[in-house]
């Protein structure tokens, strides 16, 4: 499969949002003006890939200080697999990283087993567990990985 990536632009705003829409759940998908506040964080970087002009799928992270932070990772499903998410967030990790972020930091659900491993995989480690996180009262990991410096431990 061949797609590329690009820095997000405003008029990549209305794809992005049903891409969200598509791959959550209505009760933790983001609403149109939660999007909208994530994208205008200080620091906000939103990376997209695409193929033939169709979004594919994006990857939204702010920072602050030495940390980063993964606030989305949205990738349609006929799309995953495909190297896709590993690409947004290979680009998203160099992006941060070269703003002297040391380490990124994010939330999954305890009860999804497939993004846990696409986590793991790519170096993130499980710290704790934050009871409730999600709507409904889902449990979520708190993941985090050391992208400069000395290595995280596991």
């Amino acid at each position: 499969m061949i797609f590329r990536l690009r820095a997000y632009r405003p008029e990549d705003f209305d794809a992005l949002y049903e891409i969200d829409q598509l791959c959550y759940e209505p009760e933790i998908a983001y609403s149109r003006r939660e999007l909208r506040q994530y994208m205008r964080f200080p620091g906000a970087e939103c990376m997209v890939a695409e193929s033939e002009r169709k979004l594919l799928g994006f990857c939204l992270a702010a920072c602050e200080g030495r940390s980063g932070y993964i606030i989305t990772m949205d990738v349609l499903q006929k799309y995953r697999r495909h190297g896709v998410g590993s690409a947004l967030l290979q680009a998203i990790e160099q992006q941060l990283q070269s703003r002297g972020i040391a380490e990124i930091w994010l939330e999954t659900a305890t009860d999804n087993d497939a993004a846990i491993a696409f986590w793991q995989k790519h170096g993130y480690c499980k710290r704790s567990v934050r009871k409730g996180y999600y709507p409904g009262g889902r449990d979520a990991h708190s993941m985090c990985k050391r992208i400069s410096g000395p290595a995280a431990t596991h």
